[in-house]
C-alpha cells in the first residue's frame, strides 16, 4: 500500500535547501574569488556555470516556497 502525501513540512525542507545552496554558492565563489588565476579557463567556466545554475534552483525554489505557502494558507 502506498503511504499518504505528506506534504506538511515542504515548505521547511524547501527553506533548508535554499539556505544549503546558498551556502554552496557562497562557497564556489570565494573559491572562484581566491583561486581563479590559478584555475584552467574550462574550469573556471564550469564554477560560473554551476553557480548561474544555483542561482536558478535558489529562485524556482523559493516560488514553490510561496506556492506551497499559498496553498496552506499562511
Amino acid at each position: 500500500m502506498a503511504k499518504p502525501d505528506d506534504r506538511s513540512d515542504n515548505v521547511d525542507k524547501l527553506q533548508e535547501m535554499v539556505e544549503d545552496t546558498i551556502g554552496n554558492l557562497e562557497e564556489s565563489e570565494e573559491y572562484l574569488n581566491e583561486f581563479a588565476d590559478q584555475l584552467p579557463e574550462q574550469e573556471r567556466q564550469a564554477i560560473r556555470q554551476n553557480n548561474e545554475n544555483r542561482r536558478a534552483s535558489i529562485e524556482g525554489m523559493r516560488e514553490e516556497i510561496k506556492d506551497e505557502a499559498h496553498d496552506k494558507g499562511v
